[in-house]
């Protein structure tokens, strides 16, 4: 089997329930113990949950109220994101003793290309076991990981044997898995987007792959070239060591509802400070100011204003965000705000990814070791 396009030897390495094993490993007397991380208080939510509590069906952006209805000896912590970024990047100094094309797509999960690297070693499902033999050994953490041809199936592939173990998908066996993979684990298609699937027959890559591009663009649109790509293995995306951040954004949510527009100044300026800090950590700036607003009946608003320069400063973005606030009347009570910039200057140096993918074709046969 040959394929007329790139291959790579990619690697997708997830931590397993990270903030709540992180959680775990501080405090002893939590391990084998229920644990969801947030979600303690009155409108608490999920952030993390521990494999003990997903037993029970607890799961993250799931609200507390409903988590400790399932688990009724759940324990909740409050996140310590300082930590978590701690952890984070002791195991990403890890990742560079192997290879300098490592990126990162949370504190809790990295992409490696390992086609040319460090350690001269041709497998990278040995690079994946020494990886995640690392992380255990310094960082007390277990990890999964997916090894394949190209990032899409790499990702698809670390969830197949979590928690603490690994998957590899060589050149040969990369149609028949998408094949028989069930369309619900394919990387990009969420709840909805499964259930338009399965209305229109697509229950797995084999029938996604029995569609031609004009009905899945027809029905998806753009996605729809996605999906006839990927369950092909076709998935040119490089893994990018510097990703480039669309917005920058920071929210709260609230323990009790706010009524008025004066109430929600204070909150605004604390939501810019922090929007500021982050922005200097990551050293950029933006003109699109965006204001979110989550009703009390969990409806969402976005209300957004471009300026004609661009703006880090809390000052700038607070005064931005006033008027979107003033903007129009309430709907009703407001349970979380949210502010974000984007149209970022790293824009200005963006290129298409069209444009730095490799235009050179070749085959690789059954030999490209994994």
């Amino acid at each position: 089997m040959a394929f007329d396009f790139p291959l790579r030897k990619i690697i997708h390495v997830d931590m397993d329930a990270f903030y709540a094993s992180v959680e775990q490993l501080d405090n002893p007397e939590l391990k084998g113990k229920p644990l969801a991380v947030g979600g303690g208080s009155k409108r608490g939510v999920v952030s993390a949950a521990s494999y003990e509590a997903r037993k029970f069906g607890v799961r993250s952006a799931m609200s507390g109220f409903l988590a400790k209805k399932r688990c009724p000896d759940l324990i909740f912590v409050k996140p310590r994101f300082d930590r978590y970024k701690e952890i984070s990047q002791q195991i990403r100094t890890i990742f560079y003793e192997y290879t300098d094309l490592v990126e990162p797509l949370s504190l809790d999960e990295a992409y490696l290309d390992v086609t040319h690297n460090k350690k001269g070693n041709p497998s990278a499902s040995l690079i994946a076991e020494e990886v995640r033999a690392k992380i255990l050994e310094k960082v007390g953490l277990t990890a999964s990981a997916g090894i394949s041809i190209n990032k899409f199936i790499a990702k698809v592939a670390s969830d197949y044997n979590k928690p603490n173990g690994q998957k590899t998908v060589p050149p040969e066996d990369v149609l028949d898995f998408l094949e028989n993979l069930d369309i619900r684990k394919f990387y990009g298609v969420g709840k909805v987007t499964a259930e338009r699937m399965y209305q229109l027959g697509i229950f797995t890559g084999k029938d996604l792959k029995e569609k031609s591009i004009e009905f899945l663009t027809d029905h998806f649109g753009k996605s729809g070239r996605f999906y006839h790509n990927v369950v092909r293995g076709i998935h040119l995306s490089e893994v990018k060591p510097n990703r480039i951040a669309k917005s920058v954004g920071a929210e709260r949510t609230f323990s009790d509802n706010l009524t008025s527009e004066v109430f929600m100044l204070e909150k605004l300026l604390n939501i810019a400070v922090e929007l500021e800090k982050r922005l200097k950590r990551y050293d950029v700036s933006g003109k699109t100011v965006t204001l979110k607003i989550k009703y009390s009946n969990f409806t969402t608003q976005t209300r957004s204003k471009t300026i004609p320069y661009y703006i880090s400063d809390k000052s700038l973005i607070l005064d931005t965000a006033k008027e979107l606030l003033y903007q129009e009347k309430l709907k009703n009570s407001v349970r979380l705000l949210g502010i974000s910039l984007s149209n970022l200057n790293t824009d200005r140096d963006k290129k298409k990814e069209n444009q730095t993918e490799q235009k050179q074709h070749f085959s690789v046969q059954l030999k490209f070791d994994f």
